[in-house]
């Protein structure tokens, strides 16, 4: 049998099974620079390639897809059953911040099958009549903790609604130096992503981006659910799969997720031929994972509910079974040498449609990162959860 017929019967043996509950402005300044860059150095370099695989005879037996419906289970979920598993990674590929692989425990939940998108983001901006932190003048208090201390305020005309955005490079530079490729970019927000000239239009299915934790707090409020812990998010990324390299097996097939193919074409080089900057994809254009879920890596980043500390793993490693962790008390990012190492960071995870193999690698599912909980981006989003308890109280 040659790798390729082995690698069918490896698919055709874990095949999951599906069970559907039936229905019923100016320029950028220097200031800027100094507040944000720091944020997107862990974000944009990370921690490995991705890919899609497949269910190896050695894994867990391929889980069971249950789907809520809105009667047995919340509408456009997927129940991800909880249970033991081993977080972060021990692989050669791995990050200090993702080692040691430790023992962790979760509760089942429900979670969102895909990233929240712009048609739902709408819909609750139109409901509540939310603005978000992109759209608002930036507040210096909030700021200031994420620049070394004595910065000076800048001035106030420097204080303007904005958002990070990726806009890449005309040919290839040293990977360095990421000033050359993003960009704070006044009037960029979730509506127009990529600054004033950009819009949404023709794209409700694609993730929301350029929102901040704490717009994902407010839209979660309103929606009845809540931000994942890491724990939960990582145990939902895996698909079943125990300590497998990315979300879907051990293999790199590029075909089944967002990312930058840097065969094609060189990170972070843009070519007009090619429509200009890279962006998100539609969800549910790749396969899903063991549980249903699509896009829990690539396409956009996705904030969960965790302060970040680099040393969290190292920390948990203490315990023999960590039970339903929601995350250090602080956070604690000594890697960033532009900020303090207190700043206030939230986790992210999942990587973005910008990782690729020279550059960010973060496909897998032990990556993780931190960054500042005011800082959108136009390559991070996010995803929710309900409890199975909340859900029936509902009921």
């Amino acid at each position: 049998m040659n790798r390729r017929e082995r690698k069918q019967a490896k698919l055709s043996q874990a095949k999951p099974e599906l069970v559907t509950h039936p229905v019923a402005a100016p320029a950028p300044t220097r200031w800027w620079r100094a507040v944000t860059l720091a944020t997107i150095g862990l974000i944009v370099c990370a921690a490995v390639v991705g890919a899609w695989s497949v269910y190896s005879p050695s894994s867990k037996p391929a889980p069971q897809i249950i789907q809520g419906d809105g009667s047995k289970g919340p509408s456009g979920m997927m129940y991800v059953p909880g249970g033991e598993f081993l977080m972060g990674s021990d692989h050669k590929l791995a990050q200090a911040n993702e080692r040691p692989a430790h023992r962790v425990k979760v509760a089942g939940f429900w979670m969102d099958r895909h990233h929240v998108t712009n048609a739902e983001f709408r819909r609750f901006v139109h409901a509540t009549a939310y603005v978000t932190t992109a759209e608002r003048k930036p507040d210096w208090e909030t700021l200031k903790v994420q620049v070394p201390p004595g910065t000076p305020k800048p001035e106030d005309s420097a204080l303007v609604p904005g958002a990070m955005v990726f806009v890449g490079t005309e040919h290839e530079v040293p990977l360095t130096d990421y000033s050359q490729w993003w960009r704070f970019v006044p009037g960029a927000d979730w509506k127009h992503p990529h600054g004033p000239g950009s819009s949404i239009d023709g794209k409700d299915d694609h993730p929301v981006v350029q929102v901040s934790y704490e717009d994902a707090l407010a839209y979660a409020k309103w929606a009845g659910k809540r931000l994942p812990t890491e724990a939960e998010w990582e145990f939902a990324a895996r698909g079943g799969l125990e300590q497998a390299t990315y979300a879907w097996g051990d293999d790199f097939e590029p075909r089944m997720l967002n990312f930058w193919d840097a065969k094609s074409q060189p990170f972070p080089v843009v070519s007009p031929k090619a429509g200009g900057a890279a962006g998100t994809s539609p969800v549910e254009t790749f396969p899903p994972n063991g549980y249903g879920l699509y896009d829990m890596t690539g396409n956009a980043w996705q904030w969960v509910s965790d302060w970040y500390r680099a040393d969290y793993f190292k920390l948990q490693a203490g315990f023999n079974l960590v039970e339903n962790p929601e995350g250090p008390g602080n956070s604690y990012d000594p890697d960033d040498h532009t900020t303090p190492p207190d700043a206030p960071r939230r986790v992210i995870r999942g990587g973005s449609f910008l990782c690729n193999v020279d550059y960010c690698l973060s496909y897998r599912p032990s990556a993780r990162r931190g960054n500042d909980p005011y800082n959108p981006m136009s390559h991070i989003g996010f995803r929710l959860v309900a409890d199975e308890a909340d859900w029936k109280k509902k009921r």
